[in-house]
């Protein structure tokens, strides 16, 4: 009711109607804070689906008229590990380690725009491409440090 401009006052007097609407009819069934005024209408549910459904397909433009080399994470990361491997000296003036996470977030965001962990069958942070490929970057970087 908040979002259609109704008071507080009005939402309490709602709710305390409903209470007393369950006391006279002697429903025992409902528990305190279990208020169904947080579930949505058939009709609130279909315009979020449509209005999630756009969102994802903008989304999915976002990056249409960017050379593939600059929209896939892995090959960015492979062009900063050849530069590392070939100028390490310059590699390091330029801080890259607080550059990455600033250059690759909007990556990742378009990636996981669709990405719901309250889902039952959704997908692991560790399974997704961009973690795998961020990850390999950590263990090469590692790796060549040692040596």
């Amino acid at each position: 009711y908040a979002e259609e401009g109704h008071s507080p006052k009005f939402i309490t007097k709602h709710r305390t109607c409903r209470r007393q609407a369950r006391e006279c009819s002697g429903e025992a069934d409902h528990h305190e804070g279990m208020s169904s005024d947080d579930e949505l209408t058939p009709a609130e549910i279909n315009e979020f689906q449509k209005s999630k459904d756009n969102v994802l397909e903008d989304s999915r433009k976002v990056f249409e008229d960017v050379h593939a080399d600059f929209c896939d994470i892995r090959k960015i990361l492979l062009k900063f590990q050849e530069w590392k491997e070939k100028l390490p000296d310059s590699y390091c003036d330029a801080y890259i380690s607080f550059c990455l996470p600033k250059l690759l977030n909007p990556l990742i965001r378009v990636q996981l725009m669709n990405w719901n962990p309250l889902e039952q069958n959704f997908t692991e942070l560790e399974e997704m491409p961009w973690f795998k490929a961020i990850e390999e970057f950590s263990d090469a970087k590692t790796i060549s440090e040692s040596k």
